[in-house]
């Protein structure tokens, strides 16, 4: 089995995984626009590739599929969900594979205000959201919100160009010069982190590992320890399912005095399931399952908890001669 892992960047480990389970039986096919994105030198082969809004971008990789003899494909970053899900048909016309939801579906993920509509509408937990600030300060005088708040970009990732406030001044300096601002809610509780997987073939939730997050940055946990609840994992299993996301999704949730309100999602691999593979959650080899025509057995909270991730700094060292790729 042929596996194509686009946008590669900095995720190592997620590669390495993928070579292990395929081991003898395939081959790991890595692209990214920079022939300096670490990850991609774990794979088999590398092939660099224009940015993702380049005219012909998606030829470039249906070219790859055809040339490799791809089974599978998925992508590491949020901007090119969209654009897999968009050309699902041309990818199932070469017998390819497309890990992940619909198109409909990412676009809600990378929607801040969709997602904030869907889950409300749906009688999900969730942080109040408004693009209507004069709406945001009417509630706030009647005291159905407080400062502070967050101010974030309505489409965005990575915890990019957000702010933390305290004062009407504030936001209306940050709206002044970015129109495409939301206003949420702070909630003031434990941030987790959930790596789910949703079988491609039964739409059943199948894995479930739930990690507090101790520590952040650059919007990724950087320190985090493995849990279990029956609460969550319900919660979980009927937001996923009722949603119809396919595939490997991340989701962050907070704990707020004993409820759990749904943040965000990611329908890709987040940084941190690292700490879900090594505790026992292995999503890659549903994946591969998936791939092969086989629906993967439910395996809620088989994992370890109390098993703590730590991230560092690791170095990829290559000779000039050793970073060259196959340019498309």
């Amino acid at each position: 089995m042929n596996i194509l892992i686009l946008s590669a960047g900095t995720r190592n480990k997620i590669v390495r995984y993928f070579k292990e389970k395929v081991g003898e039986n395939g081959r790991v096919i890595a692209t990214d626009m920079s022939e300096f994105a670490p990850a991609v030198y774990e794979a088999d082969k590398f092939y660099q590739v224009p940015k993702i809004t380049t005219e012909g971008y998606i030829d470039t990789i249906l070219d790859i599929c055809r040339k490799e003899e791809i089974n599978g494909l998925f992508t590491l970053i949020d901007p090119e969900l969209s654009l897999l899900a968009e050309n699902k048909e041309k990818f199932d016309a070469l017998g390819v594979t497309v890990i992940g939801s619909s198109y409909e579906l990412c676009e809600r993920a990378f929607d801040k205000m969709k997602m904030f509509r869907w889950l409300s509408d749906n009688g999900y937990k969730c942080a109040r959201s408004y693009t209507d600030k004069e709406k945001f300060y009417a509630d706030v005088e009647a005291g159905l919100i407080t400062y502070p708040v967050f101010v974030k970009p309505i489409c965005g990732s990575a915890s990019i160009s957000i702010a933390k406030v305290c004062d009407k001044q504030s936001i209306e300096n940050l709206f002044d010069h970015d129109s495409d601002l939301m206003i949420q809610e702070y909630l003031n509780g434990q941030e987790i982190g959930a790596d789910v997987y949703i079988d491609m073939i039964s739409g059943e939730v199948v894995s479930i590992f739930t990690k507090k997050k101790l520590l952040m940055r650059a919007g990724e946990t950087d320190k985090a320890v493995s849990f279990k609840d029956d609460k969550l994992f319900e919660l979980v299993r009927r937001f996923a399912e009722e949603s119809g996301w396919r595939g490997q999704i991340d989701i962050d949730i907070f704990d707020v005095d004993g409820e759990y309100y749904i943040s965000e999602v990611n329908p890709r691999f987040g940084g941190g399931y690292p700490h879900a593979y090594e505790c026992g959650c292995d999503h890659i080899t549903m994946i591969l399952n998936n791939i092969d025509g086989k629906a993967n057995e439910k395996q809620i909270g088989r994992y370890e908890d109390d098993v703590y991730m730590m991230k560092y700094i690791e170095l990829s060292i290559r000779r000039g001669e050793d970073c060259v790729a196959e340019k498309l």
